[in-house]
């Protein structure tokens, strides 16, 4: 099949979606135009283009032709030896390849290491607040943004999703590491593999007929997904813990955004589409994820395999129930009834009573020399949370898909 090109997508529009998870059909999913203005980006300026239509202008062609020639299978036995920022490429990798990668793993000339150093302070005091953020607020988000969803489905990663979870959480895991993008971290090296994935992804899935039976686009993962995708993390963690009054120094505040402005540049997303701010972030949100939202039959099936996770480190903590209840806590009951997860009749009332108070204690803000054993409970939680989400139990390769979800 002919890869379909930019022209016959602008032409063609996106397919109506199939039927939702509760057996009706999905909310429609009206594209509100694109408004946000490139000002507000660490850019500054740009040409005002709808993300939508934006993909992957360098990656794009050059994974489509490795695909094309075999060369998929070979490259990705040589970069599973490539895992370190400033290790040099593997020798032998094709040369349109090597050097399209050396470009991409190239810093802007914007990043700031003052910032870096002081996103690790930032990362090390809220660990543990990160680990459950990231699983439970944008991991369960990511089932309701309908695209996400379906790609990460029906892709060849879908077959396996808890080898695809763990390559996910490897990126949440190398930001928040202490030597995140430096020579001897491995930030740069998982976003430059990711941005070959995703260019692979946009290849593959129109290829494949289950796929596009339900796709409302016909090329996945434009720059306004990446874009969804990314609230979902940084902008939806920094929500969740200004809500919870977490106190954050203006100063870390600002350099945990930059850590993500930069995963997101090196992700291969425009700097345009990048916001400058904590506050354009929101105002960017605003529009494109929280219109998306919605149930799909793809994204319950995946919800239900992350909140399973917990069996391999539960030790009477991280039961599916109390994955579910904080679940619940964190998006709210509409997106909990999409994901068709019960009410707890403990749980439930408990975070909602006793979740703040604990942060504040555990902040001290509060004292309460005799926690109730809820806020332990709370505590060991967080700790589970943090080893399932973003712990390194084994090396994981992200490799370069060569066909769809085999099924």
């Amino acid at each position: 099949m002919d890869r379909l090109s930019r022209r016959n997508v602008l032409k063609a529009g996106g397919a109506l979606g199939a039927l939702g998870a509760l057996g009706v059909a999905a909310p429609a999913q009206a594209q509100v135009p694109w408004t946000w203005a490139a000002k507000g980006s660490v850019a500054g300026a740009g040409a005002g283009t709808d993300p939508r239509w934006v993909w992957d202008e360098e990656a794009d062609p050059l994974v489509a032709s490795l695909l094309d020639r075999g060369d998929v299978p070979r490259v990705n036995e040589l970069l599973r030896t490539w895992t370190k920022n400033g290790q040099p490429l593997p020798a032998g990798l094709p040369a349109d390849l090597r050097d399209f990668m050396e470009r991409a793993r190239r810093l802007p000339s914007w990043a700031d290491q003052r910032k870096l150093a002081t996103a690790v302070e930032f990362n090390e005091k809220r660990g543990l607040y990160l680990g459950v953020l990231y699983g439970l607020a944008s991991g369960m988000m990511s089932t309701v943004i309908p695209k996400e969803a379906r790609a990460v489905y029906y892709s060849q990663g879908g077959a396996d999703m808890k080898d695809r979870i763990s390559k996910t959480a490897k990126l949440g895991y190398d930001i928040g590491s202490r030597n995140a993008y430096r020579p001897d971290g491995e930030m740069i090296v998982t976003c430059v593999k990711t941005r070959l994935v995703h260019a692979a992804v946009r290849h593959l899935l129109p290829q494949s007929p289950h796929w596009s039976e339900v796709a409302e686009e016909e090329i996945p993962i434009s720059q306004r997904d990446m874009m969804v995708t990314w609230h979902s993390l940084p902008t939806t963690v920094m929500q969740k813990m200004t809500a919870w009054k977490v106190p954050i120094p203006a100063a870390e505040s600002e350099a945990f955004l930059h850590s993500w402005q930069l995963g997101a540049h090196m992700l291969g997303i425009r700097d345009e589409y990048i916001p400058a701010s904590w506050a354009e972030a929101d105002a960017q949100a605003k529009q494109v994820l929280d219109p998306v939202l919605a149930p799909t039959t793809e994204g319950v099936k995946l919800a239900d395999i992350l909140l399973n996770l917990g069996s391999s480190v539960d030790g009477g903590i991280l039961s599916k129930p109390i994955l579910g209840a904080f679940t619940r806590f964190m998006l709210g009951d509409q997106i909990a009834a999409w994901l068709k997860i019960p009410r707890e009749p403990v749980w439930d009332p408990l975070l909602k009573v006793a979740w703040k108070p604990f942060i504040a204690v555990r902040e001290g803000l509060l004292p309460f020399p005799l926690a109730p054993e809820a806020y332990w409970l709370f505590d060991e939680f967080l700790r589970k949370a943090a080893l399932l989400f973003l712990s390194e139990a084994r090396p994981i390769s992200i490799e370069i898909p060569d066909t769809n979800r085999p099924s």
